[in-house]
């Protein structure tokens, strides 16, 4: 198996640009903001931040494909990087912390699939990062020589777990809520923190499970190694292991299998 810390130390070096990138605009008075067309904004930073990523991947992997949020594929190959330049852009433009650049590796399996093997988060308004190679563990600190190896927890019945999430819109545009619902009502504690931050905590064993109903690959691939690597389970609402099903179930492994159970009702 390769070792992949090249490629995240590499990945480090693209989330110390971008966060130079995203900080030098953060809260500016005169930050451009445009919107989608799915109605979803987009700021200078996102784009900023991407084309910085970009840049150093050209000079760096250029036989490496590139799949961003602003920018779509570039590239062909069996190894394809993956980058949400801001995941928390309605956060960034309010001048919220909560926000992050989330950069992963990700190599093409036999059914087509990007699987990810190296992922990191970083969000440097909280001066948090978090980051995992396939077969690595999964760590969080300032850099890779300040770092502390995280774990998911050991809670085992719902009555004792945090659960978080981002919204309740999706869920009932789903046709999931009253599921959703039954779920807030059978565990200890629920959080709306939202984005990539509930994922991070699951890794570090602060919350217990996760979900969100409507996601993109480059919502997932960092977070989903990063939780795997950290001994957590990630899948789909459907079950289906790893960031393919354009939804996100994560948990300790513990409490998966109820989890997907309350997601699940109609």
């Amino acid at each position: 198996m390769p070792d992949y810390l090249d490629d995240l130390r590499l990945a480090h070096v693209l989330a110390d640009a971008a966060d130079a990138a995203t900080t030098a605009r953060f809260k500016a008075l005169d930050l451009k903001v445009e919107t989608k067309p799915d109605m979803t904004p987009v700021s200078e930073a996102d784009k900023a931040a991407e084309e910085v990523v970009r840049g150093q991947l050209q000079r760096a992997r250029p036989r490496d494909a590139v799949l961003g949020e602003e920018y779509g594929v570039e590239g062909t190959g069996p190894r394809r990087w993956v980058v949400d330049p801001i995941d928390g852009t309605k956060n960034y433009v309010r001048g919220v912390p909560v926000w992050a650049t989330l950069i992963a590796l990700t190599e093409e399996d036999a059914d087509g699939n990007w699987q990810p093997v190296v992922g990191v988060v970083s969000a440097p308004a909280l001066g948090r990062r978090w980051w995992a190679a396939q077969g690595h563990g999964a760590f969080t600190g300032r850099n890779l020589t300040s770092a502390s190896r995280i774990h998911v927890s050991g809670v085992g019945k719902l009555a004792d777990a945090s659960f978080a999430y981002s919204s309740l819109s999706g869920w009932e545009e789903q046709g999931r809520l009253n599921g959703f619902l039954d779920l807030t009502r059978q565990v200890w504690r629920t959080r709306a923190y939202g984005d990539f931050w509930p994922y991070m905590m699951v890794a570090e064993g602060s919350v217990d499970i996760c979900a969100e109903p409507e996601l993109s690959l480059w919502d997932m691939a960092a977070t989903a190694v990063v939780i795997t690597e950290a001994g957590g389970t990630f899948t789909g609402l459907d079950g289906r292991p790893g960031p393919h099903s354009g939804n996100a179930a994560a948990s300790n492994g513990l409490l998966h299998d109820e989890l997907l159970g309350y997601l699940n009702q109609r």
